[in-house]
């Protein structure tokens, strides 16, 4: 596997709150809201700003109740469940998200197809993981900041899940970052960690996003504000690494991955 880029480096990290970055992102709201798309539906836009896409399988890996849904459920706009249920199959969730590219300018549609499975159907059918990982894209490696034992299950997370794949983007995400004053895993730790794995590390707050005014509609920009840092490190490895794989650019050399968060 290539190398991880630099934060910074593939995509333009604040685009999406230009007045360009607007127009694009008005394709995936509607009045405000976040649109929700099927399997096989895209955005809409005007002829004179029409792009191109580019679509990727993302299995999302961890431990029962770190957050695998609730992830999801906030990347797609979303309410976040209250309480844990066990995902009793598996899930698929497509996200659309525009970017636009540090070296071109160029402005791309990224396609993000989220696959999320619960760890006991995991356990139970032995064709689920393999039914996750055929076509792959990128694995994201769940840990909770409240749950040691998920942080520390993560260097066999990326053996069992990501041993046999090394063209396949690998991210790791701390879930539950709201409550990090409650945290099990400190800062030394997840310094510790990226010195053995050196990943991207991001966080993200497992919490239902601000509503407008009416008191329960989920406030779609705001949302997509609260998750910009998480849709932009994934369509940063996912180019970067399609670019090294087409020989545009070298596997290494490319400075160590920051540590970000929301």
């Amino acid at each position: 596997m290539a190398r991880p880029a630099a934060p910074g480096s593939v995509i333009v990290p604040d685009w999406h709150e230009s007045a360009q970055g607007k127009e694009y992102l008005a394709c995936v709201l509607r009045k405000s809201r976040r649109r929700v798309f099927g399997l096989l539906e895209r955005p809409v836009l005007p002829p004179p700003v029409a792009i191109d896409t580019a679509s990727y399988k993302i299995f999302v890996s961890g431990k029962s109740g770190v957050g695998k849904t609730a992830l999801v459920a906030k990347l797609a706009g979303l309410e976040v469940p209250v309480a844990h249920h066990e995902t009793t199959g598996i899930q698929t969730t497509v996200v659309f998200w525009p970017a636009k590219l540090q070296a071109s300018d160029r402005v791309v549609m990224f396609r993000f197809e989220f696959w999320d499975c619960g760890e006991s159907a995991l356990k139970k059918f032995e064709h689920m993981l393999p039914a996750c990982k055929e076509n792959a894209d990128a694995f994201l490696f769940l840990f909770s900041f409240t749950d040691r034992a998920s942080f520390e299950d993560l260097p066999g997370q990326l053996a069992r899940v990501a041993g046999e794949a090394p063209g396949v983007v690998r991210m790791v995400i701390g879930s539950k970052f709201d409550q990090y004053v409650h945290t099990d895993v400190p800062e030394r730790d997840l310094a510790a960690f990226r010195q053995a794995w050196p990943l991207p590390l991001l966080r993200v707050k497992s919490v239902t996003g601000r509503r407008l005014a009416d008191g329960r509609t989920l406030d779609g920009r705001a949302g997509l504000a609260d998750v910009a840092h998480l849709l932009n490190g994934l369509a940063e490895q996912l180019w970067h690494q399609d670019q090294v794989a087409a020989g545009l650019l070298p596997a290494e050399g490319c400075p160590s991955p920051g540590v970000a968060g929301s």
